[in-house]
């Protein structure tokens, strides 16, 4: 199968042409804003902004996955006018905190894409995992702008979400701290005149760590990020630098450029968050404290900016940036990343489903580290041998795909828990 062209023309990107007309909401009133995953890290950052700038916004909807009391609250303390939460087994328990507070209830898969397409100027598509491609997909069709935080979008279906949003005419705005700063780094350029995008990787925890340390290396281990809070998932993908991998096939689906001017950097300070170099041999650099509050204020305000609570800058202070390259020997999940980014098709869903039962294994302590890689290798090349891999040309057919790869998956964690039975 030939692997997926990108013609870098900036007419066929929503994300440049929405750096090119900066098209946004009037700012005469509030902006009304609804927030997939509300619950969640990107969800909380999102409406802490909110809180702090309650004339600029008011809230739709919000949606989480099981946290009843967390979105409940959360619904009651915004004013939002609907509350949706993923599993629809709470639903009478989202009902119940939610009477007689003129917050309406809903639960389940439906529901979501309710939630999602409730008219609002802004969604931000904050549900991690593929959970969130059916309803960012909802809110794409609505053709406003969505502030898209979910990886899996672009990863696991990037050429039909794209065109969804071409055709739907919607603004997409990257939330990704990474994407976030390539767009304003390429902010009003012709994309003919770029020749490299670089994203930059703190390296994790383990970014020192020896072979035999990364062995025996713990969850709790893993769990502490030297310079982020973030998630479980999106946490441990740091340290095995899948997160980057998967931000690279993002990138090839945001930005006109191929996959061999996509590149990255090992930076441990995590202040310059991405490098844009231009034909003209000038590259541009976008820097902040790690702090995601500085790209979903971007997403929510642009082309204007608002203000936002984080930690200035003090490059005195800091007195020098590192840079470094990635270690793929020791990391092979980039590696793996960057081969199915080229052999498109299916195979960056596969990597995807892939790599969520492995990272759900490992924090259950059913593998080791270095074994989420070993399974999702595995994993692709049994995609690969079962015909897996071709494009799909609808979500039925991208979802399916997901499943049978985590049934792969699964399949392969029981043969290694019987084959490491005494």
């Amino acid at each position: 199968m030939e692997a997926i062209t990108h013609v870098p023309q900036a007419s066929t990107s929503p994300t440049a042409e929405a750096l090119a007309n900066g098209k946004h909401s009037k700012s005469a009133s509030r902006k009304r804003v609804s927030v997939l995953g509300a619950t969640g890290s990107v969800g909380r950052s999102t409406l802490d902004l909110i809180g702090r700038n309650p004339d600029m916004f008011e809230v739709v909807a919000l949606t989480g996955n099981s946290n009843v009391d967390a979105l409940a609250e959360q619904a009651v303390r915004h004013g939002a006018r609907l509350a949706v939460v993923g599993d629809d087994r709470q639903y009478a328990a989202l009902k119940a905190r939610l009477a007689g507070t003129g917050v309406e209830a809903g639960a389940g898969v439906a529901a979501l894409a309710e939630a999602a397409m409730r008219p609002a100027d802004c969604v931000v598509a904050g549900i991690i995992g593929a959970a969130g491609l059916r309803p960012t997909l909802a809110a794409v069709s609505q053709g406003r702008r969505v502030a898209l935080a979910n990886k899996e979008c672009l990863v696991m279906a990037g050429r039909m979400f794209m065109q969804a949003v071409r055709d739907a005419g919607t603004e997409l705005v990257p939330v990704d701290s990474e994407h976030s700063a390539a767009f304003q780094a390429m902010a009003g350029s012709d994309p003919a005149t770029i020749e490299r995008i670089v994203l930059t990787a703190s390296g994790g925890p383990f970014r020192t760590w020896s072979m035999e340390q990364l062995a025996h290396a713990t969850p709790e281990e893993a769990l502490c990020h030297p310079n982020w809070s973030m998630g479980r998932k999106i946490t441990i993908d740091s340290a095995t630098l899948m997160n980057k991998g998967l931000e690279l096939i993002e990138a090839y689906h945001l930005f006109p450029i191929e996959p061999s001017r996509l590149d990255v950097v090992v930076h441990p300070q995590s202040i310059v968050h991405a490098l844009v170099e231009f034909c003209d041999g000038s590259m541009l650099a976008q820097m902040a404290n790690p702090d995601m509050r500085t790209p979903i204020a971007l997403s929510l305000a642009w082309p204007a900016r608002m203000a936002a609570p984080t930690k200035r800058l003090n490059l005195v202070e800091l007195g020098q940036l590192s840079f470094e390259p990635p270690d793929e020997s020791r990391f092979q999940a980039l590696g793996l990343a960057r081969q199915v980014m080229q052999r498109g098709g299916m195979a960056p869903a596969v990597l995807s489903a892939a790599n969520e039962v492995a990272v759900e294994a490992f924090l259950t302590r059913r593998i080791s580290f270095l074994q989420i890689a070993q399974l999702v290798a595995e994993t692709l090349a049994m995609a690969e041998g079962r015909n897996l891999l071709a494009e799909a040309d609808d979500l039925a057919a991208v979802l399916a795909v997901d499943g049978a790869a985590r049934g792969l998956a699964l399949n392969l964690l029981d043969r290694w828990s019987v084959a490491a039975a005494p």
